[in-house]
């Protein structure tokens, strides 16, 4: 299973040096520019800045990018269903029961590359952030709720675990796939359904290693007398520094841009 969500890349780039508050913030920010963008040249703009920021965290171009390979179904099977079933616009192609108008194609060139986006920007704050930092920053935002009763740490915590754990349950359904298809199983033959129903055989093993591993990781907290976030220390205090302002004016005008544009 190729996926680097979920998978912290070491380094010492501009990226790898933000403070995760900031970065949490500024990929909402980016987030809320992918859904605000609806013209070519907005997303033309959003890529250039999606890539330009890889550039700079000195993470392979191609690692990254691999990442959007086990989404690809996802990809394509939201651009057909936009491209099918999105009425009204100028018809393009007409057969029979196919449809294809000039505006469904657009919505769903535009759900396509929507998706593609998110997928980059998360997997950049991903990659230049420590599950730990993380873990720290996300606690840090949603302390101020916590006069209310809101358990902060506890989610920040759980949070962070399940990101972290993503890819590990990616590898290890990789692992019983290969260990089943050793001993006779087929997993590419077949229709849509037929190959869905031969994935069944995978969630009873896959349950039984992620229980496994959630009752290991609560035994070794437990050990190291983990007690919540209740008068914890932290090795490093997050601090916003000039680096942070910079790339929060730079997400602010590529925001902006979208916006207008």
């Amino acid at each position: 299973m190729q996926i680097t969500i979920g998978q912290y890349f070491p380094g010492r780039s501009a990226l790898h040096r933000m403070d995760p508050r900031a970065k949490i913030l500024l990929t909402i920010a980016m987030i809320a520019a992918v859904f605000a963008a609806g013209t070519w040249l907005g997303y033309v703009m959003l890529f250039a800045f999606a890539f330009a920021a890889i550039r700079i965290s000195g993470v392979g171009m191609r690692f990254v990018l691999r990442g959007l390979k086990p989404i690809f179904f996802i990809v394509v099977l939201t651009f057909l269903i936009n491209i099918f079933f999105t009425t009204g616009g100028t018809a393009l192609v007409h057969w029979k029961f196919i449809n294809i108008t000039d505006k469904g194609l657009y919505a769903a060139t535009r759900m396509a590359l929507r998706l593609i986006l998110l997928v980059l920007v998360t997997q950049l704050l991903t990659l230049t952030t420590s599950s730990i930092a993380l873990t720290d920053a996300i606690e840090a935002l949603l302390k101020p709720l916590s006069k209310i009763g809101f358990p902060a740490h506890e989610m920040a915590m759980m949070m962070s675990i399940a990101l972290r754990f993503i890819p590990t349950l990616l590898e290890e359904t990789d692992k019983i796939m290969k260990a089943q298809q050793a001993r006779g199983a087929d997993f590419e033959s077949g229709n849509l359904i037929g190959r869905a129903r031969a994935m069944l055989p995978l969630l009873v093993p896959l349950f039984v290693s992620a229980f496994r591993r959630a009752d290991e990781l609560a035994m070794a907290m437990e050990a190291r007398c983990y007690r919540g976030g209740q008068n914890r220390t932290r090795m490093k205090s997050l601090h916003f520094t000039k680096l942070d302002a910079q790339a929060a004016l730079c997400v602010g005008a590529v925001l902006a841009l979208a916006v207008i544009l």
